[in-house]
Formats: structure tokens, sequence, C-alpha cells
């Protein structure tokens, strides 16, 4: 976590792709950057501090879940997203907790070989051009007016023809190691259990060396194979292993969305329907209070992992959790709202801003499209009346309104007709309220 931002920085990435909540974006930031201040820590107290977990109310679609997704982008640790109505209690169908952990080693070593591989990119990128040009040099040798050049001369044109991507159509036979099919055998529920025999009956026979087979592929094909293929000769598996687990004990971020579904207000308690949502609690405390998970690529202690859990809470709150599993989230943030003016600035403002995407999906076809101010401000002003008035869809709703304003526009688009387009007020209340009444009276027809 060398390069992790500070928490200033961390809000300040977040806020270009949502707008508001603020005090959610500070909340996760504080606990990003404490990672790093704990890591810098002698080791005797670093033992000591553990995480801050974080749990988030707020209704669907103002922002909960995509402060989860643009923080995976943000940090540069393993981070995995899981919906806690995913899991089931020990001895039913489904999911296990402890499956969160290992996607998350997955994800470490993921993160970690693709480091390893940048790092010897330039190395296997210069073996790839060397072997290539090998390949190229007797096909150009006996082409017209390379009779006077010398081998070298001829090398060193084809490589700048490689590296300028002149010759990425051009197709080569060459020989290529085919990777055999994995022969997997399922241990328990999880899928990320799964054992290779074919891995462990190749290391018996004295390796798992895998087919040749002679292939006709295009330059730009067999530049990514070899440069694949060398990578993997230059990196040393284990130790991306040891140090993905490390990663993902240190580091490791995990979003439990959908929390509030696992947890049973007053009503059902009395009915007894809480028995399989009280159990999945239980199950996935251990892993937030802090114990030890056994992968496939070894054991992993989940004590300095951060848990951020999220859950719109409609139907119960978040007092309705086990006591137990409350205590192991001790900062609350509740989000706002979306307001007339959220709605403004979502669909202007951020770097992926709902018209800046219709605008740039209707350029393919030729179409420039054009929003006047009034007409963003009466689309806001039906968004949240929509969301006022019937069930509250947060950000979500402008894409309904959206595309029900340009539904005429996306289906008569054509890209052999370039035309430009102004979406004004009016334009906004002759499409919109007709469809919007009738589906407004669709809620009162029985």
């Amino acid at each position: 976590m060398e390069n992790i931002l500070t928490p200033k920085q961390i809000v300040s990435e977040l806020d270009r792709y949502i707008i508001g909540q603020h005090e959610a974006k500070v909340a996760v930031a504080i606990a990003l950057r404490n990672r790093y201040r704990r890591s810098k820590l002698p080791e005797e107290l670093r033992e000591e501090i553990t995480p801050k977990n974080i749990i988030m109310k707020g209704p669907t679609g103002v922002g909960k879940t995509e402060i989860a997704r643009r923080l995976a982008k943000v940090v540069k640790a393993p981070f995995v997203k899981v919906e806690a109505t995913k899991f089931t209690e020990v001895g039913y169908v489904g999911r296990d907790v402890e499956s969160i952990i290992r996607d998350l080693v997955e994800v470490a070593i993921r993160l970690v070989k693709d480091e390893k591989f940048k790092e010897v990119l330039p190395k296997a990128t210069e073996i790839a051009e060397n072997k290539l040009v090998d390949i190229l040099l007797p096909i150009r040798k006996n082409g017209s007016g390379t009779e006077d050049k010398s081998d070298e001369v001829l090398k060193e044109e084809l490589r700048s023809e490689l590296r300028a991507g002149h010759l990425d159509a051009l197709t080569v036979e060459m020989e290529i190691r085919q990777q055999p099919r994995p022969m997997q055998i399922q241990v328990g529920n999880n899928p990320s259990d799964a054992v290779n025999i074919g891995n462990i009956f190749g290391q018996l026979m004295g390796g798992n060396r895998a087919p040749v087979k002679r292939r006709k592929i295009t330059v730009k094909q067999a530049m990514e194979t070899i440069i694949a293929q060398e990578s993997e000769h230059m990196v040393d598996q284990d130790s991306i292993v040891q140090e993905a687990l490390i990663r993902a004990e240190q580091d490791g971020v995990v979003f439990l969305d959908e929390i509030d579904k696992i947890a049973a207000n007053a009503n059902e308690a009395q009915q007894g329907h809480d028995v399989s949502r009280e159990g999945v609690q239980r199950d996935i405390l251990p892993i937030v209070e802090g114990s030890t998970v056994q992968t496939k690529y070894g054991s992993i202690r989940t004590d300095f992992i951060l848990f951020i859990a999220a859950g719109a809470f409609h139907m119960s709150k978040m007092e309705d959790l086990i006591p137990e599993l409350q205590g192991r989230f001790p900062i609350r943030v509740e989000l706002d709202n979306l307001t007339k003016d959220d709605f403004v600035k979502i669909l202007t403002e951020p770097d992926n801003a709902v018209i800046k995407q219709y605008k740039e999906l209707l350029k393919v076809d030729g179409v420039t499209l054009t929003f006047t101010p009034e007409a963003i401000n009466s689309i806001a002003g039906i968004s949240f009346e929509q969301n006022e008035s019937s069930e509250n869809l947060g950000a979500r709703r402008l894409h309904a309104v959206i595309e029900a304003l340009l539904k005429d526009v996306l289906y008569e688009a054509d890209d052999n007709v370039t035309k430009e387009i102004t979406i004004d007020r009016e334009y906004v209340e002759n499409h919109l309220s007709t469809s919007l009444k009738e589906r407004n009276l669709r809620k009162y027809i029985i």
C-alpha cells in the first residue's frame, strides 16, 4: 500500500463519480488511510490495531454500491464485493461465508500477478520481438528489393514495423504450447474449492508440460501469446502466492452489500422467520471478528481485513442485526436522500454523467445530442417527483426517465444519416408527460 492516497485525495477521486454523500466518503477514506498508517508502525503495535469496520444505511440508488465499486478502482488493495443474500447458514444449500475470504485471496493473486507481469513486460516484449523477427525474416528475404540488404538491416526494419503495428494483420505459423483443459473435482459447495487433478497427476508423472501445436495466427496474436508465455517463465508463482496471502490478510477490503436482507424485523422474529437469517449473521461473525480461513493456497487470518457493510434497511433496522455483529461495525454512516439539485449534478457533473453516456452512445450513429439547461432541470424535477410519488429508486430513476425521453431518438438513429438534436424543455414535456401519466395511472388499476 505504498501509493495509498490521502483521505482528501480519496474523497476527491470519489467526487468524480458520486454526487454528495460526503460523510460516507470521508468515513471510507479515513478507514483506508488508517490501513496505510498502521502498516508503518512497529510490528508489536501493528498487531494491536484492528480496522474500524463501517456500516452504511441508505435507500437504494443513493451511492452505497457505487462508493464500493469506485473504491475498488481507487485503492491498490485486494477488494471483493459480495451480497449477503447469497449466503446461507452452514448445513443448507448455498455458499458458506468463508468463500468470501477465498474469493479475496483469488483477487489478491490476480492483483499481484498483474503487477509482476508489468515489471517483466519490457523484457518479455523484447524476447517476443526477437522471436517474431526470426520468424518473419525468411518471409521478408523472399520479397523483392531485399537482395542488397544484410540480415541485420532487415531485422531492424522488421523490428521497427512490429513496434509501429504495421505487421499486426500478417499471418504467421508458429509453435504454441497449448494449456490443457483443467480436470477439476469439486470439494464442498464452493467453486473456489475445486481441485485440479490434472496438475496433481502431472506433478506425479514428473512435470505438467503442455503439448505443443503448430498454428497459424496473426502477428498481433503471436506477440501477445509469446509475451504471456515468457512472463509466466520469468515470474515465480510461489512468491506471487505468498505475497498475495500477505496482501489479502493485511490490506484486504470486503464490501458486504444488502446486509439488511439478513436482519429480521420484530414481526418476523415473532413468527419465527428469522432463524436462517440469524444463522447467516452468526456465520459471518467469526470472519469479521477475526479467524483463520483455509484456502487452497494456504491459511489466512481475517483479523486485519476491513469490512464495509451496506443496506437500505427499509423493512428492518440496524438494531435488528444480532448485537455481536453490530458491535463489529463501530462506524455507522447514514446516506442522504437525493434532492432535485443532486439529480441535476448527477446528470451533468461526474465523469460518467448520465447525459454524457447517452451523448457518446448516439455519437456512434452520427447523432449530435444537445441538452439545454432548462431541459436538464425539467428531467431532474420529473425524476425527483417520480421518486416522491412512487418507489424511491434514487439515481436509478434518472436512467428510466432518460430512456423514456430518448426512446424515439435511440430507435430512429441511423449511422448513415448525420443529424443534430436539441433536447429542450418543450421536448421533455411533450415526450415524458404522456408516458409518465400512463405509468402513474397504472398503479391505481386493479
